[in-house]
């Protein structure tokens, strides 16, 4: 069986999209999912499945939660060899001190081309991009919620992507390795 990861984009923010983990593990489990666990409201599952496709599981998973829930989620599903290549390529320091201001913007879809000029106008300070293999590394050392150039880099991907900071990476890792 192959270890997946699910990162779920914009559920249980704000009130909005509500997705519940019990419920998210309800739902998964009934898609035949197997040792399904969560890491924190944010949307984050851990699961065993046979199938190959990242992109027929993605699929699968945002029209369970919309058939259940009413709104279709962005899923980006990763294999855990793939999430561990991403963590451990990582440009930037990856020190417990990093845990929140290292972010690794992971991306399904084959993207273009990103648009640097567009991070390059909206970078300040100390702030660092780098461009992976379906994922994008930002370092922002004066803090994420702040950072102009965090939030143009949906824009400039041009793809759906979701973020995770080094502390919930190195969770995710985790829980892949007591799955395994």
């Amino acid at each position: 069986m192959n270890t997946w990861i699910a990162l779920f984009r914009g559920i249980n923010v704000g009130g909005h999209r509500k997705l519940p983990m019990k419920e998210l593990v309800a739902e998964l489990e009934k898609l035949g999912l197997s040792e399904v666990t969560t890491y924190i409201q944010s949307g984050n599952a851990i699961f065993k499945d046979d199938d190959i496709s990242a992109t027929a599981l993605s699929a699968k998973i945002a029209s369970a939660i919309e058939s259940s829930h009413g709104f279709r989620p962005d899923v980006m599903v990763i294999s855990a060899d793939a999430f561990k290549a991403a963590a451990s390529n990582s440009p930037f320091p990856t020190s417990e001190a990093a845990a929140k201001t290292v972010h690794l913007y992971f991306f399904t879809e084959p993207q273009t081309e990103l648009n640097r000029s567009l991070l390059d106008a909206a970078q300040t300070g100390r702030e660092q991009y780098h461009q992976g293999n379906q994922v994008l590394y930002l370092h922002t050392p004066n803090g994420f919620g702040n950072s102009k150039l965090a939030q143009k880099v949906p824009q400039a991907l041009g793809v759906p992507v979701t973020a995770r900071n080094w502390r919930t990476v190195t969770k995710i890792l985790e829980l892949v390795e007591q799955l395994n």
